[in-house]
């Protein structure tokens, strides 16, 4: 693959979103594409065994002066709980390469650790679609199920699509987002509704900004990279 290409397209491989998580996987070649994670490892292996490594890494996200008064959600056998009340709006968690769509060829990556700190319009649909996602992994159900679980949550509006103003931070020096791009480059990202890049001009020539459409959970995702992590340092230069 060649390197403009690759440095378009790790991003994709971010879960969440992310996730994320999960365009490179769709452009990548096909003998690359093969699902090197084609069943769910043991649930320990998506767990934290420190619960306070866990909320600092979900904090890192985005820099201190949101992340402190953030609530903070960790991942436990039955799916994501509050372990920090916040005040500010704002949620953050460490999200595993599940937030990803299912077709996600590392959606089983047990490695995957991808913190995201999102606002209160992205918290609103994001983090009750991750709760979802995390419960139904939790409880051992297959890609299949999972999918007809969220299809079904859409159709019955028991998931909302996202609000205008969706956004999150991804500037975490920490993140894990898959094998290949591991912890890349750090990013923002807004959450929109139906396949949207056109109307946000992503991916033309000169736009700072990248898109994933996911129809699985029925958004575009537009991401736009910052030039450094949460803790203020400077982040790898980018190629255009």
């Amino acid at each position: 693959m060649k390197t403009k290409q690759m440095s378009r397209s790790a991003i994709a491989l971010s879960a969440a979103v992310l996730v994320a998580a999960l365009l490179a996987a769709r452009m990548a070649p096909a003998q690359e594409a093969a699902a090197p994670y084609p069943t769910m490892a043991p649930v320990d292996q998506y767990l934290m065994a420190d619960r306070a490594a866990e909320i600092a890494l979900a904090r890192s996200a985005a820099p201190k002066s949101i992340s402190d008064g953030a609530e903070v959600l960790v991942l436990g056998r039955d799916g994501y709980a509050m372990a920090v009340k916040g005040g500010n709006g704002f949620v953050c968690l460490v999200e595993r390469a599940f937030a990803a769509s299912t077709d996600f060829n590392e959606f089983w990556n047990p490695k995957n650790r991808s913190p995201i700190c999102l606002n209160a319009a992205a918290a609103r649909g994001h983090v009750p679609l991750q709760e979802l996602k995390a419960r139904l992994v939790m409880a051992g159900k297959s890609k299949a199920e999972i999918s007809r679980a969220v299809t079904a949550a859409f159709d019955n509006k028991k998931l909302p699509l996202p609000e205008p103003g969706a956004m999150c931070y991804m500037m975490s020096k920490q993140q894990y987002l898959n094998d290949g791009a591991r912890n890349w480059h750090p990013h923002l990202m807004w959450f929109v509704p139906g396949d949207a890049a056109k109307r946000w001009g992503a991916g033309l020539p000169g736009s700072p900004v990248i898109a994933a459409n996911d129809p699985e959970e029925r958004m575009t995702i537009m991401m736009v990279l910052v030039d450094h992590w949460s803790d203020g340092t400077p982040a790898p230069r980018t190629e255009h």
